[in-house]
């Protein structure tokens, strides 16, 4: 009777929602003493696992649960452990039971999601693992939460029959240090279940992909009318249309362009550039993003790098940001479009071609055999000498980015994005607006963050709950803003530079929101580590994100920490260099290929956390000791909290190098600073100090190291 009853509801399953079993080869490696931990995305999932999993399994349920007079009929199917998972008697009546030879499942969050991302992990799973000696098998249930079984009915878009993966991943342990006792015991395994099951989350999420196919699929699980941008112009783009402007802008494009080619983007933050970027992805080009902020000279010397002929622009917004020189200068080597032209080329048959195209892409897109490892985008960084350098990501490096953040902190469709961040910088690009528009978050663009008073009037126009910025700008809102501006703000994260306490002290006592500070790089598409609302450590830049691996190159004179490399699925294709343009050069560093050197000094602590101690090459090294220049700096901020400051190094006779402040405060002075020093040896402090009215800065609100190094050179010749 119980055979052939499981053998109709996996009939039925499969039918109503297309079940599939992935990894069930795991499942047998597992051995007799398994303790099987999965997300749970819905009601459904007990039964899932009960009819899917070839034995007859047990379910350690909470108590009042296991009594739901519509869920024991399901029961019956398996055996059930009933328990209390606050109660630690409960708890050591499972460490027994895994002792035996069981396969006995558990849901480590308690209770089903309500985010539709992994939500808390009880630390006393980890501790049931960690004492029990039992095989951990971790299990995936993805499309569950898209049913009218799960309890997202105001998050998502319910469906009737999704379809639904149940992904087996290899099985392994957890054992913790045998020396630690107690709470810290427990808090130490229940972390090592968190980082299983967020890494669980990422390796099933469907990253090899390309970013339009991604958009077809958020299409999909949204519906093609979920709006999903909005810019000044105030004409919300829904995922048809996006769809269907991209497709139409595409076949224009391909009369003027070569498949796979770098095509030059030279357009401002709005929804309009992120329909080029798209119309270049239908037809397999690579939009470059060109910084027009860093000049003439800078956006033509990126171009020659890339190899680009061809870029794409506007007159209105030449005319608007008042870039004609530069327009003028990138004439002069290669075509310009402007879209313009480009837009009204666009016929009414071509329109309908294009309407026709959208509704059936999922059927045509797929055969044209876009591969998820190609180039999607170019982005541009300054080399040490100031030349620009080309950073080529994949589709599967900027996707796997997205699905590692998502594994770590919830957000969906409910949420709003507001965007100010240029889409040339990598926080702009992937943060800002890929990663919503493939989880169904609209994204309001703005096009400067430089307008201090109208960004937070933009948050508190549009209710939005999710903000990137940098240190630089989230200092200045925090100053213009009204305390209500940022009302609805679920995140706030900030990265590209450190965070300093005041900024983040102004905004925990004038909004009452704690921002999430990050790291990472344009060559890593772009975050390494970030803080989230269930890791938090101030001063921290966060922990690593799932399935990054990472080394520590010993630095002589730095005794904590060393130089950072790291390697993942999010590390870029490679670098286009100015001494041979066009030509690939893959990641590689003393680890080996696929490996990047950071540059950064950093320290890892006993719980992951990484503390950023500066860039290799802003240390000064002083009578033979490493001296962090991000230190220093640190140091002036908290002696004149309302200045800016930039500590650089220059050549010394006597000690090898020495220490300047540039600083921005009137009358600074180093007997002040020593005042403030808490016992700091005398080489922490500058030689010289010099007083400007303000700090050169890049687009992103950065320090321009580069240009305040000539400024300070420029003082020493007048001193």
């Amino acid at each position: 009777m119980y055979s052939l009853v499981k053998k109709i509801l996996t009939a039925l399953l499969r039918v109503i929602y297309r079940v599939e079993v992935h990894g069930l080869e795991n499942y047998h490696q597992a051995g007799d003493r398994v303790l099987i931990v999965a997300n749970h995305s819905s009601f459904l999932d007990p039964l899932l696992l009960g009819v899917f999993l070839p034995d007859k399994i047990t379910f350690a349920i909470n108590t009042q649960i296991s009594q739901l007079w519509w869920l024991k009929p399901f029961l019956w199917l398996s055996n059930v452990f009933p328990m209390d998972p606050t109660h630690p008697l409960s708890l050591k009546n499972l460490i027994q039971h895994l002792k035996t030879s069981t396969k006995t499942v558990i849901f480590p969050e308690g209770r089903i999601t309500v985010t539709g991302s992994m939500m808390k992990v009880y630390d006393g799973t980890g501790m049931v693992a960690d004492k029990s000696g039992a095989t951990v098998l971790p299990i995936r249930i993805s499309g569950g939460e898209f049913t009218h079984f799960s309890k997202l009915s105001r998050i998502v878009r319910l469906r009737f029959f999704p379809k639904i993966h149940i992904h087996i991943l290899p099985p392994t342990k957890i054992h913790c240090d045998d020396r630690l006792r107690g709470k810290s015991r427990r808090q130490l395994s229940g972390r090592a279940l968190a980082d299983l099951m967020n890494n669980m989350m990422f390796t099933t999420s469907h990253y090899q992909q390309t970013l339009f196919s991604s958009v077809l699929e958020a299409r999909t699980i949204h519906g093609g009318n979920h709006k999903i941008s909005e810019d000044l112009d105030r004409i919300p783009l829904s995922y048809n249309d996006l769809i269907t402007q991209s497709i139409a802008l595409s076949d224009t494009l391909t009369t003027h362009t070569q498949q796979g080619e770098y095509i030059g983007v030279f357009l401002p933050n709005s929804q309009k550039t992120l329909l080029t970027i798209f119309a270049l992805q239908v037809s397999a080009r690579v939009p470059a993003m060109l910084n027009y902020t860093m000049g003439a000279t800078g956006m033509v010397s990126a171009c020659q790098t890339a190899q680009i002929k061809t870029v794409l622009t506007s007159r209105r917004f030449i005319e608007l940001g008042k870039l004609e020189e530069e327009a003028a200068a990138l004439s002069k080597f290669l075509i310009l479009l402007y879209m313009e032209d480009l837009v009204e080329k666009i016929t009414t048959i071509d329109k309908l071609s294009a309407v026709l195209k959208s509704k059936t892409a999922t059927l045509w897109y797929p055969s044209k055999n876009h591969d998820s490892n190609k180039a999607a985008v170019v982005l541009f960084t300054s080399g040490s000498e100031g030349t620009p350098k080309g950073v080529v990501l994949s589709h599967r490096n900027i996707l796997a980015n997205i699905h590692q953040i998502k594994s770590r902190i919830s957000f969906n469709a409910q949420d709003t994005v507001l965007n100010f961040l240029p889409l040339f910088h990598s926080f702009g690009f992937t943060a800002g607006a890929i990663l919503p528009l493939m989880n169904g978050i609209k994204t309001f663009y703005y096009p400067s963050p430089l307008h201090y008073s109208i960004v937070p009037e933009m948050a508190y126009e549009q209710n939005a709950t999710i903000m990137f910025g940098t240190n630089t700008f989230l200092a200045a809102y925090a100053k213009k803003a009204h305390p209500y501006d940022f009302h609805s703000m679920r995140y706030v994260v900030a990265g590209a530079e450190k965070l300093q306490n005041t900024t983040r002290d102004e905004w925990i006592e004038k909004f009452g929101i704690r921002i999430l500070e990050g790291y990472g790089a344009t060559e890593t598409a772009p975050v390494i580590s970030v803080n989230t609302p269930i890791d938090c450590k101030v001063g921290t830049v966060g922990r690593f994100l799932p399935a990054m691996n990472y080394k520590l190159e010993t630095v002589k004179g730095i005794e904590n920490g060393g130089k950072l490399h790291v390697s993942g699925a999010n590390i870029m294709m490679g670098y286009l260099l100015a001494k041979n343009p066009g030509e690939l050069v893959p990641p590689c560093s003393i680890y080996g290929e696929g490996w990047y050197d950071t540059g950064d000094i950093v320290e890892v602590d006993s719980e992951g956390y990484l503390l950023i101690k500066g860039r290799s090459k802003r240390f000064a090294k002083i009578g033979g000791e490493m001296v962090s220049l991000m230190m220093v700096e640190e140091l002036a901020l908290k002696t004149w909290p309302k200045a800016q400051h930039a500590a650089l190094s220059v050549p010394d006779s006597k000690k090898g190098e020495q220490i300047l402040l540039l600083t921005t405060q009137p009358q600074a002075s180093i007997q002040v600073l020593k005042k403030n020093s808490d016992g700091l040896s005398a080489i922490h402090f500058p030689k010289t100090i010099f007083i400007i009215r303000e700090l050169p800065v890049l687009a992103t609100g950065k320090i321009d190291y580069p240009q305040a190094s000539l400024i300070a050179d420029k003082k020493r010749k007048h001193s």
